[in-house]
């Protein structure tokens, strides 16, 4: 039996920047080809953009247009993924508020975790939304109006959101079945009597202990780099002394 794409046809707006994490660009994109999607990664400038592995320097992804030129009547899904820098940079442009405002309002599905709802906070749309992010962040979208839920994954109508990288199955498989549902879903909002869950008593152990496995890393990296050149200059300067 022949595999159907669930998502030929539906054209999807990635809108990213430098410092995105890598895992939330690129694995969501690749899942949404899959499906029959045609993918447009839109920044805010042209050529190419970095990405990051915590904040170790991941692979440049190609930008196909940049926010400017992209209008949102085209596009009929949008992935806002995360990354301590990406998403702080993008709500700082009037140009991507207004693209990620006017999805939301004409109420297209919208699929974004980790630090992504930074920009959705900028953008206004927070006030009486339900969706989860990045711990961190918690208190941000909280004061912006959202109300905050600590699980791998939140619908809230034509939004899904998690997390970080930990809920990325999980999400890819929620953003699939709410891009599949292909027409506009109106907000669902909370309930008046919905509260947050509650603020984090300390960091993800999983996620302090990554950036202190890559600080060693790129300290064991260095000093090979370093032995390898003393080494070479010795053997240098072994060979001047044969010759003299």
């Amino acid at each position: 039996m022949l595999f159907r794409k669930r998502l030929k046809g539906l054209h999807v707006a990635v809108l990213a920047t430098e410092g995105f994490e890598q895992v939330e660009l690129t694995i969501p994109t690749k899942a949404l080809r899959a499906e029959g999607a045609h993918v447009e990664v839109l920044s805010l400038r042209r050529g190419k953009i970095r990405g990051l592995n915590l904040y170790w320097p991941g692979r440049t992804v190609r930008v196909d247009r940049t926010v400017e030129q992209a209008a949102p009547a085209d596009y009929d899904a949008l992935l806002l993924p995360g990354g301590f820098i990406n998403p702080d940079l993008l709500r700082q442009s009037r140009a991507a508020r207004e693209f990620v405002r006017a999805i939301d309002e004409a109420g297209k599905p919208i699929a974004t975790l980790c630090h992504g709802p930074w920009v959705l906070a900028s953008a206004g749309r927070l006030n009486g939304r339900q969706l989860t992010s990045w711990p961190g962040i918690r208190d941000d979208l909280v004061h912006a109006g959202a109300v905050w839920r600590d699980e791998a994954v939140v619908r809230d109508g034509n939004w899904v959101s998690s997390r970080g990288p930990h809920d990325l199955a999980a999400f890819t498989r929620a953003m699939i079945e709410l891009f599949a549902e292909r027409d506009s879903v109106a907000p669902k909002g909370a309930a008046s009597h919905a509260i947050s869950a509650p603020q984090q008593s300390a960091p993800p152990p999983w996620a302090v202990a990554g950036m202190v496995a890559l600080s060693r890393a790129y300290t064991a990296r260095r000093l090979l780099g370093a032995a390898a050149v003393l080494g070479a200059g010795i053997l240098a300067l072994r060979r001047l002394a044969r010759q003299a």
